[in-house]
């Protein structure tokens, strides 16, 4: 590629690159959904802090291109020697980019791939927020550039101090290690990235001074209509949370505990038959296995029990609150807090009862289920 193939192209990178920088919150919440929470982190899904990955070569060149310093003044500044300061785009950039799968905003070759879209999202919102945020940057490369060229210098070297200057601003959004580690978990912190971790903590940048300040400046939305959005999303969150509340409610004191019960049963007619037939020394023997599961199964179907009647009351609080936000917030906070307990004594009993007693497809099953 020629001088000004290279400068067009690091011209929209550093514009990208900017864009994600100033709102990453925005992009944060334009994925945001209590499905993709669950998602984010963990099982091939990029984490919840944002940051873009370009690649080595791109990272090089970016570096190359910030340790320039800017010509003085007086200096020739002829077309010429502005395209020997354009790095060098490698030609084989394209098959040579590693893709790093743990990115939510990976450069690959020709394009930036948003990764952290849940999979039933409407790509709507984060397309609009990308757009947005990359329009608004591009509004800010033309202002500066058309600044430097009023002031007298050549359009190329404007362009370029432009680039150098968007590439230092959003140095650190950029990432090229594993962020799905805890040293990039301390290292975002360090630099001051957001990882908001639930869609309530996100919601809140759709109300954001930034945000409503780029929609407002592009003419996309106005205050209202994002205050509108923001509670919107909020309440299909609560529905969303509400209803797996009581789904889980219902599987866990309709049909799990009913079968482990059941098959408690099974076991203490088991015992009493070991018992009747059995001295007392070989019963003792015999039967500590069965024991021990009756024991363990009664543990687990009481935490289940207790911990069911928890989330509903949790979600009967939350229920009586009327502003949208503060009903989220226990929704989030207390209501979702006893999934996972509820979950775990579950997958126990999965572990204790009979396979042919158990109503619903285990684990190892789901694999084969057709």
């Amino acid at each position: 590629p020629d001088s000004a193939t290279n400068l067009r192209f690091l011209a929209f990178l550093s514009v990208t690159l900017k864009a994600l920088n100033d709102h990453a919150d925005l992009i944060r919440a334009s994925i945001a959904s209590p499905s993709n929470d669950l998602r984010l982190g963990a099982n091939e899904a990029p984490p919840a802090i944002i940051s873009a990955f370009i690649g080595e070569q791109l990272t090089a060149t970016l570096d190359s291109l910030m340790a320039q310093s800017k010509p003085k003044k007086g200096k020739a500044t002829a077309d010429a020697k502005v395209n020997i300061e354009v790095p060098k785009i490698p030609e084989i950039l394209l098959d040579n980019t590693d893709r790093n799968r743990t990115s939510p905003f990976a450069f690959t070759g020709n394009k930036f791939e948003l990764r952290a879209v849940g999979s039933s999202a409407n790509c709507a919102a984060p397309m609009i927020a990308l757009n947005a945020a990359v329009a608004q940057a591009l509004r800010t490369f033309l202002v500066l550039v058309e600044s430097l060229q009023s002031s007298g210098v050549p359009r190329k070297e404007a362009i370029l101090e432009v680039v150098r200057q968007f590439v230092h601003e959003s140095v650190r959004i950029r990432f090229e290690g594993n962020c799905y580690s805890q040293e990039w978990v301390d290292e975002a912190k360090r630099r001051g990235l957001s990882n908001y971790t639930s869609s309530v903590e996100a919601f809140k940048a759709f109300i954001s001074t930034p945000t409503l300040g780029l929609f407002d400046e592009l003419g996309i939305l106005s205050e209202r209509e994002m205050k509108a959005r923001y509670e919107i999303r909020l309440e299909n969150y609560i529905r969303k949370v509400q209803i797996e509340a009581r789904v889980m409610g219902d599987l866990a004191t309709n049909h799990i505990i009913p079968i482990a019960i059941r098959y408690q049963n099974l076991l203490i007619e088991n015992v009493r038959g070991l018992q009747a037939v059995l001295d007392q020394k070989t019963y003792v023997k015999l039967s500590k296995v069965q024991l021990q599961s009756i024991r363990e199964i009664s543990e687990h179907i009481m935490e289940i029990r207790v911990n069911v009647a928890a989330m509903v009351e949790a979600r009967r609080k939350a229920n009586r609150l009327t502003d949208a936000e503060e009903q989220a917030k226990v929704y989030d906070r207390e209501v979702r807090s006893y999934f996972d307990r509820i979950r775990y004594h579950a997958d126990k009993l999965e572990l204790l009862v009979d396979d042919e007693l158990w109503p619903l497809p285990k684990y190892r099953e789901l694999l084969f289920t057709r």
